[in-house]
Parts: C-alpha cells; structure tokens; sequence
C-alpha cells in the first residue's frame, strides 16, 4: 500500500472520521474477543468525539490513514514526559485494508517520529485473547514485557499484554574528535 497518507487529526471533520472509523473495527474485530457490552462501553469511554477532543487536549497525538480519500485506519501515540518512550494507545485497520502494508506504514510512522524524539522504546498493551494482533506485534519486533489487569470502570477490566520494542536512533549526532584517541587501523 504505497499511495496510503498518513495525515495528523486536527480538525472536528478528521475526529468524527476516527469515531466512525472506531465504531466499524472495534464492532468487527473486538465484539468476538470481549464482548458488545464491553465495546460499547469503550467505544463511549475512550473513542467518542468528546474522548477524542478531550485526549487530543493532552498529550495524544492521532493520525488517520488515507488511501484514494477513504478512511482506512487510525492511531493515536502519547510520549511519556519523563520517560524515553512513546505508548501506542491506538493502531487500528479497516478489515478490507489489512495484510496490504497500511499497519505497517502507521508503525514505521510512529518509530520515525521516536527516531526524531530521541525517545527509545514503544510500548502498548494489547488484550490477551486478540492473537492475531499479538501475533503481528511480535512479527514487528514487539516482545511481552508485563501482563496487566486494569479495572477501566462499570465492572469491565483490559486483561493485557504490555509489550515494548526498542528503537535504534539512526540519526544521531556526529562524535566529537578525541585528541588522546588513537587512529583506528594498521
């Protein structure tokens, strides 16, 4: 998928784009793995306009996936203040659009955009039954670190994984010269 755009959400349009675009996967891919109540809880909780606008107030960072002006999937980082990591809370794809690259594209994004930070790591945590997703985290250099339990209200808990990978900082400043340091070869 090399014609897909990854653009920042900013505007009211683009945040009613990700509630729409939450409200077909998370019904698709999570209903079967915790149920329609627990979705529809947190679809209302973490994915409504209101929720959006209100983490994008803070320190969330959402970006959309275009491809051909449709909608194909979305993400959302937070850079941890503090700490040398970055989480990535949300990275979802359109079912029609996955196994093309769009996820991929998404994680090469967020890694570049740790590269330009200076930050080391991203982590995110990802529910426990949800193989096909571990599965691809770990296919992208993503290891388990933790298994959490997190009571997020209305008697439902995310029983997760928190998984981490280490980004290599490819653009690093040049070493300054040593005078006492001796010439490297013959």
């Amino acid at each position: 998928m090399t014609d897909c755009v990854i653009h920042k959400v900013r505007s009211e349009a683009r945040i009613a784009d990700v509630v729409h675009l939450a409200r077909e996967i998370w019904q698709e891919h999570y209903v079967p793995i915790i149920g329609r109540e627990q979705v529809d809880y947190m679809l209302g909780k973490f994915q409504s306009e209101q929720a959006i606008t209100d983490q994008l107030a803070e320190s969330y960072e959402y970006c959309i996936v275009v491809q051909d002006k449709k909608s194909l999937g979305y993400m959302a980082v937070v850079p941890r203040k503090g700490e040398a990591s970055l989480m990535l809370s949300k990275i979802y794809v359109k079912k029609e659009a996955r196994g093309q690259g769009c996820g991929g594209k998404m994680l090469a994004f967020a890694e570049d955009l740790c590269r330009r930070r200076h930050i080391q790591k991203i982590w995110l945590t990802v529910n426990k039954n949800n193989r096909h997703s571990i599965a691809w985290y770990t296919r992208m250099g993503f290891t388990k670190t933790a298994s959490l339990v997190q009571d997020i209200g209305e008697g439902f808990v995310m029983d997760d994984y928190r998984m981490e990978k280490a980004i290599g900082q490819s653009i690093r400043p040049p070493t300054p010269h040593r005078r006492n340091t001796p010439p490297i070869g013959p």
